[in-house]
């Protein structure tokens, strides 16, 4: 990279933002472009939906991809968040409420806040997210404001801009004093002859850092903190200057409301804050203006965004007192990830953005820590025949016998709480991270992750005896699952030509399975006979996944239907192309490899030919697998002491 030219080449963007003109230049941006004047939810509406929506079937939330990259499992609640802005930037009531954002600690409600935020201040260096104001204005004003409200409706029917909203205090005073005069206004020495067509208006960016458009307000102690912080406050200063405190000059618009005006607040636990503070909000929330001291409403256009947990939500809504700003309140709770494959995106984005890189992380480890936080988090169900790891695989979309997606909707809506307790990702990735950093570690595996986790529950502030009793059995469930994936990973690499055997052992399935359902003969390999379909083969291939005698003619016609359609796409039928099916060959090929696994790897003392093997093991877990050699050993040490109890 050629640093010199790119900080040309930014000195030169940074100038395009700056654009400056007067309000009839403007205007004439806003009669090509209307949206250029939509209101703050459009902006974020559209924001949101500039980067795109990715369907994701029936009965599933879209996947918004403005919030792919950071935020995991939680879809719904992103839905109902994106439902709230789409509703709101068609100028329905539902723009007049503030969105609180409800849930435990770490579930993410405060990156959706802060990719709401961040994305504004990328969005408004567009040109589709473009902002004009009032130069000069404390609040940001929309220019055409300055429109008299006679003219408005012609405005709209004309052109096709809707126009809400009145100058603030700051810019009223200026525009109405008569005077040839004026000290230290914004629009020069003197004032008197200056029409609405030669305001001078500005482009803005929105920055956090330099409260413009976006503001964050952080309740703190009520006793000393000062409703100003909020809505601005008297300059005493000036009041020697311009003689009264009710004089605009004398008023500092620098409260968090005033400074994110045409953009997005952020409440920090708003319900934390004092009364008064929230008794602010109802004016703003209905009626869309500020009401301070010794001032007229002072209206204000912006997203107010809030979070808490659930046990102030609980105490909020007790409250009778609160009935109003309940009642201004739209709710989206939002749970931690139920999906194992969404928890280990999570962790994964963590790391990444560490500087960590001489340790290794094991195959596995992220996702057998998963299954013990998603674990943590599951209600029991009360389905029979379902046990909890069952309805972990289900809402991840893995095939359970006996089970279907009309299940996981049934799951879903028997449960009360599902999601707002358990274990957090903030709790996971910190013991990851303590294990990670220890001298002499090279690598970590779901072994040593499940030892930190559980050693973690000791320093664990928040958890009971009857939590951790409960914790230390589901860090059990998932070794138990993680024995099962290690046998499975061994077994895999002592096969040396599994995809050939795995393909010729489904031939032959499948030729018998297709003979079974027609009701036909098979033609015997070495004699070339005629001969009934080898029962004695499909039974020992179904038995692997748990197919009774009485399901067996299910599965098998499910299979024929599964080759047929793929047939009619032109698709070939692999192994691997029905999920159940792909197990039962895998389990069937490594049941007749296990003697080999346990003598090879159980060995103190390997012979040559034995130490061979283990060394062509660790080389394919290590090609392959993604191991080093490390991990790759250990592996074979454990599922060598699995196999030999």
């Amino acid at each position: 990279m050629d640093l010199m030219q790119r900080l040309s080449e930014y000195r030169s963007e940074e100038g395009k933002l700056r654009w400056n003109g007067t309000f009839a230049d403007y205007f004439e941006l806003v009669k090509a472009n209307p949206r250029l004047a939509r209101l703050s939810h459009g902006r974020v509406f559209d924001m949101i939906m500039a980067a795109g929506v990715e369907p994701r079937g029936d009965h599933e939330p879209p996947r918004y991809k403005f919030f792919a990259e950071e935020l995991f499992g939680v879809e719904r609640p992103l839905q109902q968040v994106v439902e709230y802005f789409n509703s709101a930037a068609q100028r329905l009531e539902v723009r007049k409420r503030i969105l609180l954002l409800m849930g435990p600690v770490g579930g993410g409600k405060s990156t959706i806040v802060s990719l709401l935020k961040r994305g504004l201040e990328a969005y408004t260096r567009t040109d589709e997210g473009a902002v004009y104001a009032i130069k000069g204005c404390p609040m940001h004003e929309e220019p055409l404001h300055l429109i008299p409200d006679v003219l408005r409706p012609e405005v709209e029917r004309e052109h096709g801009v809707y126009i809400e909203g009145d100058l603030c205090p700051h810019c009223r005073f200026y525009f109405e004093r008569d005077g040839d005069s004026i000290p230290n206004h914004p629009f020069g020495k003197s004032f008197k002859g200056l029409s609405f067509e030669s305001v001078p208006v500005e482009r803005l960016v929105f920055s956090e850092k330099h409260r413009v458009g976006i503001g964050t307000f952080t309740p703190s102690d009520p006793k000393s903190q000062d409703i100003s912080e909020l809505v601005g406050g008297i300059d005493l200063s000036t009041i020697g200057e311009v003689g009264v405190e009710s004089d605009p000059r004398a008023y500092r618009f620098d409260g968090e409301l005033n400074i994110a005006d045409r953009g997005l607040m952020e409440f920090i636990e708003m319900l934390k804050c004092d009364e008064k503070f929230l008794y602010v909000l109802l004016t703003l929330s209905q009626e869309q203006n500020i009401k301070t001291g010794r001032f007229s409403m002072i209206y204000a256009d912006e997203v107010v965004v809030s979070h808490t947990n659930e046990n102030e939500y609980a105490s909020f809504v007790g409250n009778r007192k609160s009935e109003a700003l309940q009642d201004r309140i739209i709710l989206v709770k939002v749970p931690y990830n139920l999906k194992v494959s969404e928890e280990v995106r999570i962790y994964e984005k963590l790391l990444n953005q560490s500087a960590l890189a001489n340790v290794h992380i094991a195959p596995h480890t992220l996702r057998v820590a998963s299954l013990f936080a998603i674990l943590s988090r599951l209600e029991p169900p009360k389905k029979a025949g379902m046990s909890l790891m069952k309805k972990l695989r289900l809402y991840d979309g893995q095939d359970v016998e006996g089970f279907t997606t009309k299940d996981v909707r049934e799951l879903q809506e028997e449960t009360v709480r599902e999601g707002m307790d358990g274990i957090s990702p903030r709790y996971v990735i910190n013991q990851l991270s303590r294990a990670l950093i220890r001298e002499g570690v090279t690598c970590i595996n779901p072994i040593s992750a499940l030892r930190v986790l559980r050693d973690g529950l000791d320093q664990h502030t928040s958890i009971n005896k009857a939590d951790r009793e409960r914790y230390l059995n589901l860090i059990d469930e998932a070794r138990r699952e993680y024995d099962d994936m290690g046998k499975l990973e061994v077994q895999r690499a002592f096969v040396y030509s599994f995809e050939e055997s795995a393909r010729t052992l489904l031939n032959n399935f499948l030729d018998n399975v297709e003979a079974f359902c027609n009701r036909q003969k098979v033609r015997d390999p070495i004699t070339d006979d005629e001969v009934d379909p080898d029962e004695k083969l499909m039974r020992s291939i179904e038995e692997q996944i748990g197919i009774t005698e009485n399901a067996k003619k299910t599965f098998r016609e499910e299979i024929l239907i599964r080759m047929a359609a793929m047939a009619r796409k032109g698709q070939k039928f692999e192994y691997t192309s029905h999920e159940r099916l792909r197990e039962a060959i895998e389990k069937k090929l490594f049941a007749d490899l296990k003697d080999v696994v346990k003598i090879t790897t159980s060995t103190k003392t390997p012979d040559a030919e034995q130490l061979r093997k283990i060394n062509d093991v660790v080389d394919r877990l290590v090609a392959e697998q993604g191991y080093c050699p490390v991990c790759a050993n250990e592996l074979l040490k454990y599922v060598g002491t699995l196999l030999n109890r």
